[in-house]
């Protein structure tokens, strides 16, 4: 224990020492006792802080004159100092600890080197170090890959180094375009079970999202094998658990990348049933988190690695056991390890909703097991509330997930009155929490949906509209998704009730917004309130005039070929209106566009304007059809249409082409139902 006597004499020595000091003063007994005093004792760390040791010792490692053994004792002890608390940390980074550290990688002393990577990584490693510490320099990284030859420990260092500070593209291209994939495959091989763990987890992050790392991942020999074989080699169950799971990450995310196929055997048959396994309960409650979540990953895309994952190993039922950690019964006998398992539960239950949402993104039956797992339809509506904001999200996008069955809509979900806890969810939460509960409610509103009529009239329209306005575009697509999901076939009231609280200001706001999506989805909002004549008259007595302005400015500006159509649509059930169709018919302007996209090179233009023609002659009454107008017959817009059954039979003839299905479309009065469910 180092008494305040001797903390004082200790700081005196690092403050008041002459230059000739110096070269004894690593040997000297009190900054032995300094030393020693640090190590494990949080508490001595933070007192030699306050009383102001860092500074100095910076000094004496910067110091030209100082011995490279006392530099190497300073980095000694201030990597000591790092290991404390986060606040310990914080000080380091506000003397500019890493620059100095740094300017001794230039050190031609390898103890020197070692001991300040050794700092560095416990700085770097620790959560309030900012990773752009590290590319501040462009001198730094090809230094650090220079020095990985020089011995193990610098191996093992810089390779935990570039792992922890490796945080998205721009970070995995400068170490890509700086040979880390060359300069480390290598050490894969090594003699050091550290340094390999370093290496293989250095290319789990590189290769995360990347095409171009994994691709070339794909293609590196170390040794005469190719790099997937050797991490292939790691997934075997007599290696340690930490390298399998880092393995199966690698492999993993190189298969996420597109550079290894789905259908591969070292997916099918050796990376999937080892993170299955990692699920089981005899694995810690780390390994079965990072299993779980990574295994989601890895099938969340791919139909046939879900259906191969949930029949392997009873990973459905496997996962339920997630939700009862730690037992009443535990096996854990470390009081400690109890303690901190106790603690992380909630990450077990994020891990295993993520993963069930993985499983039932796509199969029906895959959705009915886990549904049908004891009690999970609470667990999921208990995950709602839960504390953690993870937890919340995971359990959201699990029921999100499960909400693609029609019949898990109509049953389980009104069974349990998932539509309650889920709009005290959309209430107030996180951003990240309202893009995937609004994109469930969409799933919710759909017509068949039990709980549309009770969502309806928890004030789900204000909600919904409130998200249109959204700085977030995902969340001004949700909105209007679910909007346009809620007016599908729906009463006048409710698409009053939803112009209304949109207000025309924000929906042709929305019909100009820059994201494509938002404007699709608000044209399928207008095509539905746009449907059934009584309705489509009752609106265009009201709004007419602005929809007309922006079906025109629509028409006339440069969007894809999907958007006009879809425009021309709401054109095609304005015109079917009984007095709606005036706005067609007297607007010389519209006419026009409609005769051009009767001459558009495109097939789906033709019959959208073909049909719009369609609905205007066409008379209900008595199955006549309608005469031409005036505007017709002088031929100011679509030339002379003496004969209008000539239009329908070349609107028949249009039909039979094999690139479209005319008999299937709702073109008259048509709604806007497509890829509803998602």
């Amino acid at each position: 224990m180092l008494h305040n006597k001797d903390k004082v004499g200790c700081i005196d020595l690092l403050f008041f020492c002459d230059v000739s000091t110096y070269l004894t003063l690593s040997l000297s007994p009190e900054f032995r006792d300094m030393k020693n005093a640090v190590i494990g004792n949080n508490k001595q760390k933070a007192n030699l802080i306050v009383l102001g040791a860092v500074p100095r010792l910076l000094y004496l490692l910067q110091q030209e004159t100082s011995s490279t053994e006392l530099k190497t004792e300073c980095a000694v002890v201030l990597g000591s100092l790092a290991m404390g608390t986060e606040n310990n940390v914080k000080s380091l980074l506000d003397c500019h600890i890493i620059p100095a550290l740094l300017q001794g990688l230039l050190s031609p002393d390898l103890k020197f080197i070692e001991a300040c990577l050794r700092c560095l990584r416990t700085i770097f490693t620790s959560p309030v170090t900012p990773e752009e510490l590290l590319y501040t320099d462009a001198t730094v990284i090809p230094h650090l890959m220079a020095l990985l030859s020089r011995s193990r420990y610098t191996q093992e260092y810089i390779c935990q180094i570039f792992s922890h500070c490796c945080k998205g593209p721009d970070h995995q291209t400068i170490l890509f375009n700086h040979g880390a994939v060359q300069n480390i495959a290598h050490l894969l091989t090594s003699v050091s079970y550290k340094v390999r763990m370093q290496a293989l987890k250095c290319f789990s992050v590189l290769a995360f999202e990347n095409p171009q790392v994994s691709m070339t991942l794909v293609n590196v020999l170390v040794d005469g094998e190719l790099l997937p074989q050797i991490f292939v080699k790691m997934l075997q169950r007599d290696k340690p658990i930490e390298m399998q799971l880092t393995s199966a990450k690698c492999l993993t995310y190189m298969c996420r990348a597109g550079a290894i196929r789905t259908d591969d055997n070292c997916i099918v048959l050796k990376t999937l049933p080892c993170l299955v396994r990692m699920c089981s309960k005899e694995r810690l409650l780390e390994e079965r988190v990072e299993g779980a979540e990574t295994l989601a990953y890895l099938i969340e895309p791919d139909v046939e690695l879900q259906r191969i994952a949930s029949i392997t190993d009873h990973l459905i039922a496997m996962l339920a056991d997630y939700f009862k950690y730690p037992s009443s019964v535990s096996a854990i006998t470390d009081i400690k390890r109890l303690d901190h398992d106790l603690k992380h539960a909630h990450e077990l239950r994020q891990a295993a909703f993520k993963l069930y949402a993985s499983l039932g993104a796509n199969d029906e039956d895959i959705r009915k097991k886990i549904i049908e797992t004891e009690n999970m339809m609470d667990r999921i509506v208990t995950g709602l509330s839960e504390s953690s904001v993870k937890v919340r999200l995971a359990a959201v996008r699990c029921l999100h997930s499960l909400s693609r069955s029609v019949q898990q809509l109509r049953t389980s979900f009104q069974d349990h009155a998932v539509w309650k806890p889920l709009m005290k969810v959309l209430q107030n939460a996180p951003d990240e929490i309202l893009v995937v509960a609004s994109s469930m409610l969409c799933n919710l509103l759909l017509e068949f949906s039990p709980s549309k009529e009770p969502i309806l009239e928890s004030g789900a329209v204000e909600l919904l509209c409130g998200l249109t306005q959204s700085e977030n575009p995902a969340l001004r697509v949700n909105g209007i998704w679910a909007l346009m999901n809620m007016a599908f076939q729906a009463e006048q009231k409710i698409k009053a009730d939803i112009l209304r609280s949109l207000s025309t200001e924000q929906l042709f706001r929305l019909l100009s917004d820059s994201d494509l999506n938002v404007l699709m989805k608000t044209l399928g909002l207008l095509r539905n309130l746009l449907s059934t004549r009584p309705h489509i008259d009752k609106i265009m007595s009201t709004h007419g005039k602005q929809i007309m302005q922006a079906v025109t400015l629509i028409l006339e500006g440069e969007h894809n070929i999907e958007v006009k159509e879809q425009t021309l649509c709401i054109l095609a059930n304005i015109a079917d209106g009984t007095t709606a169709k005036e706005l067609i018919m007297t607007n010389d302007d519209i006419l026009q566009k409609i005769k051009y996209y009767m001459g558009h090179s495109h097939v789906k233009l033709q019959l959208a304007a073909m049909f719009c023609i369609s609905n205007l002659i066409w008379n209900e009454e008595e199955g006549q059809r309608w005469h031409c107008s005036s505007t017709w017959r002088d031929g100011n817009a679509l030339g002379a249409c003496e004969h209008p059954t000539s239009l329908l039979k070349e609107v028949q003839e249009l039909a039979s082409f094999d690139s479209f299905y005319l008999h299937k479309s709702p073109w008259t009065a048509g709604s806007c139902f497509a890829k509803a469910i998602w």
